[in-house]
C-alpha cells in the first residue's frame, strides 16, 4: 500500500488506490474526485493549488496564477528561472511543489506513506521523439524531487481501457484531455484485456480554447486589425503572436511584464482601431488574461450543446463587452482539428491491423471528449460501433489504480 496512482493532467489531477475489488479515489480536493491542475502564488504567501488557487484569482488577490503546467514538460521553458511568489524558481520547481502537495494530502487522507507512484502519461507528450523522451524524464525528475523513490508510467488511454473496457470484443478508447488526444485499441475477453495498439497527438482542450479565443474574443482586442506606419504611407497588420500567447493558458502569466506592456501601448498608439488595441493594453496592464481564458472556456462549453447560442462575457475588460458564440461558429473555429483527430484514431486502428468495422464499441474519456466535435469524429470513423462515455475525469486514475494493484 505504498504505491499510489496519480493522473497528473493538463487541466485536472487525481489520485487513487485499489483494494478489495474496488477503486478508492483519494480526497485531495474538498468535495470532488479531481483537483484543478492550477497554482496560485500570493504576494509573500504560501502556494495554493486546485480550487483554492482559482478562488484566490477570482477574489482578485495579488499574486501569480498558473494553469496547464503539464504542457511545458519537455520544453526549455520548464527550466528557465523566473520571479514567482517572491523568489526565482523554475516551472519544474512549481510542478514539483504541486506533486508534493498531492502526496501530502493523499498521505493525510489515507494515513499511509507513499514512496512509489504509477503515473499516467500521454502516448506522446510531443510528436518529436527527443522532446517526448525529455518530457517523461522531466516529469520523472519532478516526482523524484517530490519524495518518491520509484516512478513508473502507463499511457493514459491504456489505463482508461483497464477501467472502462466493456464486455468481450474489440473496443477503441478515445481519450481527449487538456493537452493531448490519445487512442488505444483493446480486445476484451474472458482472459482479460489486451491492448492491441496505442497512438496519440499533441492536441487537446487547451488548443480548442486557444482557437475559440482567437476566432471569437481576440478580434475585439485588435487581432486582425492594422497599424499605421511611423513614416510613410501604408499600413501593417497587427502581429499575430501576442494574441496567440494571450489565448494560450500556459503562456498568459509571462505576458505580464514591462516589455510586453510597452509593445501593447505602442500598438495602441499606432492602431487604426485604437479602441480595440487599447483593450489589449488594458488586459496586460490589469492582468486580465486568465479572466478572458475562463470566459472563453465557459462560452465554448455553453455553445457545445446542439443549437445553442451563447456569449463569451468580457465585461471585466469593458462593461457590456461580449463575443457571441454558437454551435456553428464553434464548429467553424475547431474545424481544422476534426481531420487531425480522425487521422490519429484511424492510425491507431491501422497499427492494430484492424478495419474500422471491427470496432464494436467506442469509449469516450477525458474532459474534452464531451465536445460534439469528438463525438461526431468518432461516429464518422466507426459508424457501426456503439458509443459510450466513461467517467470522463476519473477513468484514467481508476485504471492506474487497478494496474498499480495488479502489477
Amino acid at each position: 500500500m505504498d504505491r499510489i496512482a496519480i493522473d497528473f493532467g493538463t487541466s485536472n489531477s487525481a489520485a487513487a488506490l485499489a483494494w478489495d475489488g474496488g477503486v478508492h479515489r483519494i480526497a485531495i480536493e474538498r468535495g470532488a474526485d479531481t483537483l484543478p491542475t492550477a497554482v496560485f502564488f500570493p504576494e509573500g504567501g504560501r502556494m495554493r493549488i486546485g480550487a483554492a488557487a482559482f478562488d484566490a484569482l477570482i477574489a482578485g488577490e495579488e499574486g501569480r496564477y498558473m494553469r496547464a503546467l503539464k504542457s511545458v514538460l519537455g520544453q526549455p521553458l520548464l527550466h528557465e528561472k523566473r520571479l514567482v511568489g517572491g523568489k526565482r524558481q523554475t516551472l519544474a520547481d512549481i510542478v514539483t511543489a504541486f506533486l508534493v502537495e498531492l502526496r501530502e494530502r493523499s498521505e493525510a487522507a489515507t494515513g499511509l506513506t507513499f514512496t512509489r507512484v504509477l503515473s499516467g502519461r500521454p502516448v506522446h507528450f510531443h510528436d518529436d521523439a527527443d522532446r517526448d523522451a525529455q518530457a517523461e524524464a522531466d516529469l520523472r525528475a519532478c516526482y523524484l524531487a517530490a519524495g518518491y523513490t520509484d516512478v513508473a508510467f502507463l499511457p493514459e488511454p491504456e489505463a482508461a481501457a483497464r477501467a472502462a473496457g466493456g464486455g468481450a470484443g474489440i473496443g477503441l478508447i478515445v481519450d481527449i484531455g487538456g493537452g493531448t488526444s490519445d487512442f488505444s485499441v483493446y480486445e476484451a475477453s474472458g482472459q482479460g484485456l489486451r491492448i492491441l495498439a496505442s497512438h496519440g497527438i499533441r492536441l487537446g482542450g487547451t488548443d480548442f480554447d486557444r482557437d475559440v479565443s482567437l476566432s471569437h474574443a481576440m478580434p475585439l482586442l485588435g487581432l486582425g486589425s492594422e497599424l499605421r506606419r511611423d513614416m510613410g504611407e501604408g499600413r501593417l497588420p497587427v502581429p499575430h503572436a501576442p494574441f496567440v500567447d494571450l489565448a494560450t493558458w500556459a503562456k498568459i502569466p509571462f505576458l505580464y511584464n514591462a516589455d510586453a506592456r510597452r509593445m501593447a501601448a505602442d500598438m495602441a498608439r499606432h492602431a487604426v482601431e485604437p479602441d480595440k488595441l487599447g483593450r489589449y493594453a488594458e488586459v496586460l496592464e490589469n492582468e486580465l488574461g486568465h479572466g478572458i481564458a475562463f470566459a472563453v472556456e465557459h462560452g465554448k462549453i455553453a455553445a457545445n450543446s446542439d443549437g445553442a447560442a451563447a456569449s463569451i462575457a468580457l465585461g471585466e475588460i469593458e462593461r457590456g463587452l461580449s463575443a457571441p458564440i454558437t454551435s456553428q461558429s464553434l464548429g467553424d473555429a475547431l474545424a481544422d482539428h476534426r481531420g487531425a483527430l480522425h487521422a490519429a484514431a484511424a492510425e491507431t486502428l491501422a497499427r492494430a491491423g484492424l478495419a474500422r468495422d471491427a470496432v464494436q464499441e467506442v469509449v469516450l474519456v477525458g474532459g474534452s471528449s464531451l465536445m460534439g466535435l469528438v463525438r461526431d469524429t468518432a461516429r464518422d470513423l466507426c459508424p457501426g460501433a456503439a458509443q459510450r462515455r466513461a467517467d470522463a475525469f476519473t477513468a484514467v486514475v481508476d485504471g492506474l489504480a487497478i494496474t498499480a494493484r495488479d502489477g
